[in-house]
Protein backbone atom coordinates (compact mmCIF):
# COMPACT_ATOMS: atom_id res chain seq x y z
CA UNK A 1 0.00 0.00 0.00
CA UNK A 2 1.65 2.94 -0.95
CA UNK A 3 1.27 6.79 -1.03
CA UNK A 4 0.25 7.15 -4.71
CA UNK A 5 -2.28 4.46 -4.34
CA UNK A 6 -3.86 6.27 -1.89
CA UNK A 7 -4.35 9.37 -3.49
CA UNK A 8 -5.68 7.52 -6.84
CA UNK A 9 -8.28 6.02 -4.12
CA UNK A 10 -8.62 9.62 -2.49
CA UNK A 11 -9.45 11.07 -5.93
CA UNK A 12 -12.10 8.23 -6.48
CA UNK A 13 -13.32 8.51 -3.43
CA UNK A 14 -14.47 12.33 -3.48
CA UNK A 15 -15.78 12.27 -7.44
CA UNK A 16 -17.39 8.68 -7.44
CA UNK A 17 -16.79 8.12 -11.05
CA UNK A 18 -13.86 6.01 -12.74
CA UNK A 19 -13.80 7.92 -15.54
CA UNK A 20 -13.49 11.23 -14.40
CA UNK A 21 -10.72 10.29 -11.36
CA UNK A 22 -8.86 8.27 -13.98
CA UNK A 23 -8.97 11.67 -16.60
CA UNK A 24 -7.95 13.95 -13.56
CA UNK A 25 -5.16 11.37 -12.29
CA UNK A 26 -3.89 11.12 -15.99
CA UNK A 27 -3.43 7.44 -15.50
CA UNK A 28 -5.63 4.31 -18.16
CA UNK A 29 -9.22 3.33 -16.43
CA UNK A 30 -8.07 -0.43 -16.30
CA UNK A 31 -4.82 0.80 -14.24
CA UNK A 32 -7.14 2.31 -11.86
CA UNK A 33 -9.40 -0.44 -11.32
CA UNK A 34 -6.34 -2.25 -10.75
CA UNK A 35 -5.51 -0.23 -7.72
CA UNK A 36 -8.56 -0.04 -6.53
CA UNK A 37 -9.16 -4.05 -6.73
CA UNK A 38 -5.43 -4.34 -5.18
CA UNK A 39 -6.07 -2.17 -1.95
CA UNK A 40 -9.69 -4.17 -1.58
CA UNK A 41 -7.61 -7.38 -1.42
CA UNK A 42 -4.81 -6.11 0.72
CA UNK A 43 -7.63 -4.67 3.44
CA UNK A 44 -10.16 -7.85 2.97
CA UNK A 45 -12.88 -5.88 2.28
CA UNK A 46 -14.76 -3.92 -0.65
CA UNK A 47 -14.02 -0.23 -1.00
CA UNK A 48 -16.69 0.55 -3.81
CA UNK A 49 -20.40 -0.25 -4.42
CA UNK A 50 -19.64 -0.27 -8.68
CA UNK A 51 -22.93 -1.05 -10.59
CA UNK A 52 -24.02 0.90 -14.66
CA UNK A 53 -25.04 4.08 -13.01
CA UNK A 54 -23.11 4.86 -9.91
CA UNK A 55 -20.43 4.52 -7.53
CA UNK A 56 -20.55 4.61 -3.77
CA UNK A 57 -18.49 3.55 -0.57
CA UNK A 58 -19.18 1.20 1.40
CA UNK A 59 -18.98 1.33 4.96
CA UNK A 60 -15.00 0.19 5.51
CA UNK A 61 -14.45 2.70 2.18
CA UNK A 62 -15.83 5.30 4.34
CA UNK A 63 -13.66 4.36 7.34
CA UNK A 64 -10.52 3.95 4.35
CA UNK A 65 -11.38 7.40 3.31
CA UNK A 66 -10.63 9.14 6.62
CA UNK A 67 -7.54 7.32 6.70
CA UNK A 68 -6.17 7.64 3.63
CA UNK A 69 -6.81 11.44 4.40
CA UNK A 70 -5.13 11.31 7.37
CA UNK A 71 -2.03 9.37 5.65
CA UNK A 72 -1.81 11.73 2.43
CA UNK A 73 -1.57 14.76 4.66
CA UNK A 74 0.63 13.20 7.32
CA UNK A 75 3.12 12.34 4.57
CA UNK A 76 3.42 15.85 3.02
CA UNK A 77 3.57 17.24 6.50
CA UNK A 78 6.51 14.60 6.56
CA UNK A 79 7.83 15.84 3.79
CA UNK A 80 8.14 19.24 4.20
CA UNK A 81 9.74 18.45 7.83
CA UNK A 82 12.22 16.83 6.14
CA UNK A 83 13.34 18.84 3.40
CA UNK A 84 16.69 20.45 3.27
CA UNK A 85 16.37 22.98 0.76
CA UNK A 86 13.00 24.78 2.78
CA UNK A 87 10.65 24.93 -0.45
CA UNK A 88 7.19 23.12 0.36
CA UNK A 89 5.97 20.63 -1.22
CA UNK A 90 2.47 18.92 -1.83
CA UNK A 91 -1.33 19.40 -2.74
CA UNK A 92 -3.96 21.33 -1.57
CA UNK A 93 -7.60 20.71 -2.62
CA UNK A 94 -9.85 24.03 -3.24
CA UNK A 95 -13.80 23.77 -3.97
CA UNK A 96 -15.40 27.15 -5.37
CA UNK A 97 -17.78 27.99 -7.87
CA UNK A 98 -17.39 28.86 -11.12
CA UNK A 99 -18.29 32.79 -10.62
CA UNK A 100 -15.58 32.77 -7.69
CA UNK A 101 -12.70 30.98 -10.02
CA UNK A 102 -13.15 34.36 -11.88
CA UNK A 103 -13.63 37.06 -9.68
CA UNK A 104 -11.50 35.91 -6.16
CA UNK A 105 -9.26 33.05 -6.63
CA UNK A 106 -6.96 34.30 -9.51
CA UNK A 107 -4.78 37.07 -7.31
CA UNK A 108 -4.83 34.70 -4.59
CA UNK A 109 -3.95 31.41 -6.50
CA UNK A 110 -0.93 33.75 -8.55
CA UNK A 111 0.28 34.77 -5.50
CA UNK A 112 0.28 31.63 -3.81
CA UNK A 113 1.82 30.02 -7.21
CA UNK A 114 4.70 32.40 -7.32
CA UNK A 115 5.55 31.56 -3.37
CA UNK A 116 4.95 27.75 -4.11
CA UNK A 117 5.46 26.68 -7.36
CA UNK A 118 6.21 22.78 -5.79
CA UNK A 119 2.36 22.57 -4.37
CA UNK A 120 -0.09 21.34 -6.74
CA UNK A 121 -3.14 23.27 -6.76
CA UNK A 122 -6.53 20.93 -7.48
CA UNK A 123 -9.53 22.82 -7.79
CA UNK A 124 -13.00 21.87 -8.24
CA UNK A 125 -16.03 23.81 -9.32
CA UNK A 126 -19.91 23.50 -8.42
CA UNK A 127 -22.81 24.83 -6.48
CA UNK A 128 -21.45 27.14 -4.21
CA UNK A 129 -24.27 25.71 -1.30
CA UNK A 130 -22.42 22.73 -1.59
CA UNK A 131 -19.07 24.26 -0.41
CA UNK A 132 -19.06 23.98 3.30
CA UNK A 133 -20.70 20.36 3.05
CA UNK A 134 -17.39 19.45 0.64
CA UNK A 135 -15.68 21.17 3.56
CA UNK A 136 -16.86 19.48 6.58
CA UNK A 137 -16.74 16.01 4.77
CA UNK A 138 -13.25 16.10 4.03
CA UNK A 139 -13.59 16.49 0.48
CA UNK A 140 -11.82 19.33 0.17
CA UNK A 141 -9.14 21.65 2.15
CA UNK A 142 -10.09 25.17 1.06
CA UNK A 143 -13.47 26.27 -0.22
CA UNK A 144 -14.68 29.81 -0.89
CA UNK A 145 -18.13 30.38 0.35
CA UNK A 146 -20.57 32.45 1.74
CA UNK A 147 -20.13 32.96 5.44
CA UNK A 148 -22.84 30.64 7.60
CA UNK A 149 -25.34 33.34 9.69
CA UNK A 150 -23.43 31.17 12.80
CA UNK A 151 -19.74 29.96 11.65
CA UNK A 152 -19.36 26.37 13.33
CA UNK A 153 -16.67 26.36 16.45
CA UNK A 154 -14.56 24.05 14.53
CA UNK A 155 -14.05 25.88 11.02
CA UNK A 156 -12.56 29.37 10.47
CA UNK A 157 -13.68 31.87 7.94
CA UNK A 158 -11.64 34.69 6.39
CA UNK A 159 -13.70 37.51 4.31
CA UNK A 160 -12.86 38.44 0.95
CA UNK A 161 -15.36 40.26 -0.07
CA UNK A 162 -19.04 41.22 0.37
CA UNK A 163 -22.22 41.21 -1.96
CA UNK A 164 -25.86 42.05 -1.83
CA UNK A 165 -28.59 39.44 -2.80
CA UNK A 166 -30.38 40.90 -5.64
CA UNK A 167 -34.06 39.90 -7.32
CA UNK A 168 -33.90 39.45 -10.58
CA UNK A 169 -36.61 39.30 -12.83
CA UNK A 170 -36.19 38.36 -17.77
CA UNK A 171 -36.35 41.87 -19.66
CA UNK A 172 -37.54 40.13 -22.63
CA UNK A 173 -40.21 39.08 -20.70
CA UNK A 174 -41.69 41.53 -18.42
CA UNK A 175 -45.63 39.99 -18.12
CA UNK A 176 -44.18 37.19 -15.78
CA UNK A 177 -44.99 39.30 -13.46
CA UNK A 178 -47.94 39.19 -11.88
CA UNK A 179 -49.11 43.01 -9.76
CA UNK A 180 -51.86 43.95 -7.41
CA UNK A 181 -53.64 47.17 -8.34
CA UNK A 182 -51.25 49.47 -5.84
CA UNK A 183 -48.63 48.01 -8.11
CA UNK A 184 -46.76 45.28 -5.38
CA UNK A 185 -46.10 41.75 -6.98
CA UNK A 186 -48.51 39.44 -6.39
CA UNK A 187 -45.96 36.31 -5.02
CA UNK A 188 -48.57 33.89 -5.49
CA UNK A 189 -49.12 34.48 -8.97
CA UNK A 190 -45.69 35.25 -10.28
CA UNK A 191 -43.78 32.00 -10.90
CA UNK A 192 -40.23 31.81 -9.04
CA UNK A 193 -36.95 29.67 -9.44
CA UNK A 194 -35.79 29.18 -5.71
CA UNK A 195 -32.44 27.78 -5.22
CA UNK A 196 -32.36 24.05 -3.86
CA UNK A 197 -30.50 24.38 -0.74
CA UNK A 198 -28.08 26.80 0.82
CA UNK A 199 -27.96 30.52 2.26
CA UNK A 200 -29.77 32.09 -0.47
CA UNK A 201 -32.24 29.74 0.40
CA UNK A 202 -33.17 30.04 3.52
CA UNK A 203 -33.25 33.85 3.61
CA UNK A 204 -35.28 33.72 0.69
CA UNK A 205 -37.71 31.30 2.68
CA UNK A 206 -37.05 33.58 5.56
CA UNK A 207 -38.01 36.76 3.73
CA UNK A 208 -41.53 35.44 2.46
CA UNK A 209 -42.25 34.01 6.18
CA UNK A 210 -41.41 37.34 7.41
CA UNK A 211 -43.96 38.76 4.83
CA UNK A 212 -46.40 35.81 5.40
CA UNK A 213 -46.04 34.77 1.91
CA UNK A 214 -46.82 31.58 0.41
CA UNK A 215 -44.68 32.34 -3.03
CA UNK A 216 -45.58 30.36 -6.29
CA UNK A 217 -42.34 28.04 -6.85
CA UNK A 218 -41.95 27.29 -10.54
CA UNK A 219 -38.64 25.40 -9.93
CA UNK A 220 -35.76 24.64 -7.94
CA UNK A 221 -32.46 24.33 -9.56
CA UNK A 222 -28.79 23.84 -8.28
CA UNK A 223 -26.70 26.90 -8.58
CA UNK A 224 -27.19 30.23 -9.22
CA UNK A 225 -26.14 30.13 -12.71
CA UNK A 226 -29.13 28.09 -13.33
CA UNK A 227 -31.25 30.34 -11.69
CA UNK A 228 -29.85 33.12 -14.12
CA UNK A 229 -30.82 30.79 -17.54
CA UNK A 230 -34.18 30.30 -16.01
CA UNK A 231 -34.98 33.22 -15.19
CA UNK A 232 -33.71 35.02 -18.95
CA UNK A 233 -35.68 32.40 -20.20
CA UNK A 234 -38.92 34.31 -18.62
CA UNK A 235 -39.51 31.06 -16.36
CA UNK A 236 -39.78 32.85 -13.21
CA UNK A 237 -37.99 35.70 -10.68
CA UNK A 238 -35.09 34.45 -8.84
CA UNK A 239 -32.77 36.14 -6.44
CA UNK A 240 -29.03 35.51 -6.87
CA UNK A 241 -25.75 37.32 -5.43
CA UNK A 242 -24.73 40.52 -7.34
CA UNK A 243 -21.57 39.23 -7.92
CA UNK A 244 -23.09 36.50 -9.76
CA UNK A 245 -24.87 38.52 -12.18
CA UNK A 246 -22.08 40.79 -13.05
CA UNK A 247 -19.85 38.01 -14.20
CA UNK A 248 -22.57 36.26 -15.52
CA UNK A 249 -22.56 35.91 -19.86
CA UNK A 250 -26.88 36.56 -19.71
CA UNK A 251 -26.63 39.84 -17.54
CA UNK A 252 -27.80 41.56 -20.39
CA UNK A 253 -30.94 39.54 -19.89
CA UNK A 254 -31.59 40.01 -17.05
CA UNK A 255 -33.38 43.25 -14.79
CA UNK A 256 -32.99 43.66 -10.88
CA UNK A 257 -35.66 44.92 -8.80
CA UNK A 258 -35.93 46.76 -5.26
CA UNK A 259 -38.08 45.15 -2.78
CA UNK A 260 -38.52 45.82 1.01
CA UNK A 261 -37.01 44.77 3.42
CA UNK A 262 -33.94 44.17 1.36
CA UNK A 263 -32.09 40.64 1.60
CA UNK A 264 -29.05 40.11 4.00
CA UNK A 265 -25.96 40.45 2.09
CA UNK A 266 -23.47 37.30 1.26
CA UNK A 267 -19.94 37.66 3.39
CA UNK A 268 -18.00 35.75 0.88
CA UNK A 269 -14.69 34.18 1.73
CA UNK A 270 -12.14 31.29 2.56
CA UNK A 271 -13.44 29.02 4.72
CA UNK A 272 -11.20 26.49 6.24
CA UNK A 273 -11.49 23.29 9.02
CA UNK A 274 -10.16 24.93 12.17
CA UNK A 275 -7.13 22.00 13.48
CA UNK A 276 -6.23 21.43 9.54
CA UNK A 277 -4.92 25.38 9.61
CA UNK A 278 -1.23 23.90 11.32
CA UNK A 279 -1.11 21.62 7.72
CA UNK A 280 2.09 23.71 6.48
CA UNK A 281 0.13 23.83 2.83
CA UNK A 282 -2.96 24.99 4.16
CA UNK A 283 -1.31 27.71 6.76
CA UNK A 284 0.53 28.89 3.92
CA UNK A 285 -2.36 29.33 1.72
CA UNK A 286 -4.33 31.06 4.80
CA UNK A 287 -1.54 33.49 5.14
CA UNK A 288 -0.52 34.03 1.65
CA UNK A 289 -4.66 34.78 1.40
CA UNK A 290 -4.46 37.35 4.37
CA UNK A 291 -1.44 39.17 2.69
CA UNK A 292 -3.15 39.76 -0.13
CA UNK A 293 -6.53 41.13 1.21
CA UNK A 294 -4.31 43.53 2.96
CA UNK A 295 -2.37 44.72 -0.21
CA UNK A 296 -5.40 44.98 -1.63
CA UNK A 297 -7.01 47.04 1.55
CA UNK A 298 -4.35 49.51 0.59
Amino acid sequence: MDIQSLKLFKQLAENLHFGKTSQACHINPSALTRTVQRLEDELGEKLFVRDNRSVTLTPPGKLFKEYAEETIARYNELRNKISTDGILRGEISLYSSVTAVYSILPSILEGFRELYPQVHINLQTGDAAMALNKLERGDVDVTIAAMPDQIPGHLAFKKITETPLVFITPTRFPEIISKFDSGDINWQKTPFVMAEKGLSRKRVDSWFAQKDIQPYIYAKVAGNEAIIAFVSLGCGIGVVPKLVLEKSPLKDQISTIDVMPQLRPFSVGICVVQKKISNPIIKAFWDNAECRLLVSKT
